[in-house]
Order: structure tokens, then sequence, then C-alpha cells
């Protein structure tokens, strides 16, 4: 049977569930047991503990412990302390980073407190825990959205302080049993994702949760416990608390963990899509009626059978599928005012920017790629070329030929470009150490009367 510490604690012994040493990362058992080893109490914990017991492989092996950042530090030599907001331990070993945190208390912080130095001192660090009053602490905005959160505690008040009860349970090394202080089990078990804690309270103190809570509903297939619901849907549009880059990031591992589609339906149905892209949104309802275009789900079912079949999608690739009918749509508008192909389509992805801006910022170097990904279409019309080797040599190549591929297969052509540039391209990869210049054209296609029109350059018109 389980065994119950107190009311809130239960305690799963190592016969009651399927966590083996051997489904662990070696690394992330190396950190628990040199912990262990040397007299501090060390969990693997979060999502790790939730995906194995759901028979899943995690994708992080996370690991909390009462060792605070500076006796990390000084316990192992490939430690990086990180983090302003959150103080961390990132282990480097060759082929992962096993990330460590210190317990966190939930205690509020005094009125007196100030935010603590970007690089704290590690006497004080290692002060923190044992006397709150000297160490780091946590610090809220007006809006209660926690700013810092440096205030260590023990283990349980660690597990109050997670966002969802599936990702609070611990995997103790020293007996190999699963601590549960928050009824996580049973969630886990009837497939629910539920705020520890009020729910307003818990997206207050950080709006991502929210975002958070569709990602895990969607990647589990779990539902959403009814109170967590409604408070996302009263509260959606104070996401935009959150600052717009990490909204970016958080947007790309929503939409890029393979089920992308389903976690876009659940977005717009709970009310999260509108305040992250509303003019996306609004042209969305506009043209649709309130029913999304057949074409963005349609890109999003793509990329999750590409994310199945073990192929990794870039950030410019997803953001180019996702919202190509909108910049198709906003690029005409430009070419109608005259402008040329080229500069319609920065034109359009420019205009784009501007208005996610404030919102769920892309990084310029995303909005570069995918600005290239839409102006090689123009390019895959014509025929290569004797600079052709160049275009396909390009970075933003492959993505551009995959965008094609996804266009062909909404609309079948008599005549597939993008098998023949496929073709093209892995002649010219062939070839290339040895005639780099020429590259491998399909004999049929070297027409030289074609050399006039420089086609690797595009028109100056429309």
């Amino acid at each position: 049977m389980s065994t119950i510490m107190n009311k809130n604690t239960t305690i799963i012994p190592r016969p009651q569930h399927c966590i083996s040493r051997s489904l662990l990362s070696p690394n992330g058992l190396k950190v628990l047991y040199k912990l262990k080893e040397n007299g501090y109490t060390a969990y693997l914990v979060g999502g790790g503990v939730r995906d194995l017991l759901l028979g899943r492989e995690p994708k992080d092996f996370d690991i909390a412990t009462n060792a605070t950042p500076g006796e990390l530090k000084k316990l192992f030599r490939n430690c990086r302390l990180i983090g302003r907001r959150f103080r961390l331990a990132h282990l480097h070993f060759q082929d992962e980073i096993i990330e460590v945190a210190t317990f966190r208390s939930a205690a509020e912080p005094a009125p007196e407190e100030e935010p603590e130095p970007q690089h704290e001192p590690e006497h004080v660090e290692r002060e923190g825990r044992r006397h709150h009053h000297h160490g780091p602490r946590m610090l809220k905005s007006d809006e209660g959205v926690v700013l810092r959160d440096n205030v260590f505690g023990t283990p349980e008040e660690d597990a109050f302080r997670r966002d969802f009860t599936v990702n609070a349970l611990f995997y103790n090394i020293a007996d190999f049993s699963i601590i549960d202080h928050v009824g996580g089990m049973e969630d886990l078990k009837a497939g629910v994702i539920r705020t520890i804690g009020d729910p307003a309270t818990r997206f207050t103190e950080d709006p991502v949760r929210m975002i958070r809570a569709v990602r895990f509903a969607a990647m589990l297939g779990f539902t959403i416990e009814e109170e967590t619901r409604k408070a996302i849907v009263e509260m959606a549009p104070a996401i935009n608390r959150a600052t717009p880059p990490r909204l970016f990031e958080e947007v790309l591992k929503l939409l890029l963990l393979g089920a992308g589609e389903s976690t876009y339906q659940l977005l717009r149905h709970i009310g999260l899509f509108e305040p992250l892209f509303p003019h996306f949104d609004a042209w969305l309802t506009r043209e649709s009626e309130g029913f999304p275009h057949a074409r963005v789900g349609k890109a999003l079912e793509w990329i999750d059978a590409r994310i199945d079949e073990g192929e990794v999608v870039s950030p410019a690739l997803l953001i180019a599928l996702m919202f190509g009918e909108y910049l198709e749509e906003r690029n005409q508008y430009f070419r109608d005012e005259g402008a040329p192909p080229q500069q319609a389509t920065e034109m359009a992805v420019a205009q784009f920017a501007g208005e996610l801006a404030t919102t769920v910022l892309i990084p310029n170097r995303v909005l570069v790629a995918v600005r290239e990904i839409l102006g090689s279409q123009y390019r895959f019309q014509k025929t290569p070329g004797r600079n052709a080797p160049g275009f396909v040599g390009r970075r933003v190549f492959p993505d551009a030929l995959r965008y094609l591929g996804f266009m062909e297969e909404l609309n079948p052509p008599k005549r597939s470009l993008h098998e023949y540039w496929k073709s093209y391209a892995s002649g010219v990869i062939m070839k290339a150490p040895h005639d780099a210049e020429e590259g491998a054209a399909p004999q049929k296609k070297k027409r030289r009367r074609r050399r006039r029109r420089k086609p690797t350059r595009m028109p100056e018109g429309p």
C-alpha cells in the first residue's frame, strides 16, 4: 500500500510504480547519486517523472535538491549558474545538459525586499536557504506577476509552487519511491491538467502557465480541469503581460510538439489565440465566419506528420506555413499597388512582423528566413540556369523546397516542380565537390537561350 506522510503527501514505493533507474539518463543518474552521496536530498522532478510514468520518453531530466546554487557550483566542475528570475544550475555533459534547481518556497516577499543582484555572491546564495532574510528573494509586480523567485524552501513547498499537479511529482533516488504532495498521481491516471492551488492566482503569477496548460493537454491527450479552464477563458487577455520574446518561445513549443493542429484549435476555442495573434485572428474570423481557414489547419497537420516521422521543422518553416495564406494575401495587395514581387514579399513580412511586435515577437533571423522561403517560390518557377548551384546551396533552400512540396500537396500540379528541384538539388550536391561552379542540372534543361534572362535575379516589375 502507498504510505501517507501527512494529509497532503503520498509515498508510492518502488513496487507500485513503473519508473526504473534503467529508464533515466545516465548523466542524470550520476548527478542524483553524487548529490545523495554528499549528503543532499535529490529528486528527479517535473515533466521527466510525468513522462516516465506515462510510458513516454522524457525530453529533459530535471533535478531538484536542497543544495544551494553555490554548493552545486563547488560540487560539480561542469556547472554553470544561469538566470535571474530563477537561479538554476546547468550541468554540462558531452551530449546533454542536466538542469538542477534548489527547492524553492512559495513564501511571499517582505515589503522592503529589493531584487537580488544579477551575480549573487556564492556566500549569499549558500545562506539563502538557511536564512531567508539574507538570501535572494521573491519579487512580484503590481499585477502579481512573479519577477524574482529565489526563496529557498522545503521539498513540499517546492512542489506547491509548481504549475500543475502532474508536473509536481518527485522520484526519490534514496529509495526509488514517488513522492506526491499535490494529488498528481490521481490526475495523471484520470488524464487531467489541474493547477496547484487557485487557478486565477497561479495564472496571475505567471500568465504563460495558461499556454502551458494548453500545451500539456494537447501533448498528452488530457483534458483541462473545469476550474482551470474557466480561469483561462476569463484571463486569456492577460497573456500579453508576458514579454513578447518569451511568448514567441512558448508558441514554438506549443506548435512544434507534434500536436500543432489540435493545439491550434484548442487555443482558438479557449480564447488564447486572439490576444497572441490579434490581426491574424481577425482575418481568420472575417474570412471564415468564425471557422479557421482550412489551410492553417492543413499546414499544422502537415508539420505534425513531419515531426511524427522524426523530421525537424524549423521555426521559420512553421511561421511560413502557418501564416502563408495571410502573407500571400498581403503580398498580392502590395503587388497590386505596383511593388515588384520580391519587394512585395519583403513588405508583407515586415508588416506582419510589425503587427506581432507587441504580442509574439518573432526574432529577425527567423523573419529573414521566412522572407527567403516565400521569395524562393518565384525562383522555383524558372529553369535552374548557370547560377542555380548558389540558389540550391543557400541555407534556406531545404525549407523553401519543403514549402513548395506542401503547396503542391494542396493543389497537385500536372508537373511537380518540387520533385524536379529535389532531383536537381541532389545532382548539384553530388557533383558540387568537383564542379561547384557549373552544377549538375539535368541535360534537357541546359538551354542557353534562357541565360540572357539571368534567372537567379528577380524581375524588377510585376
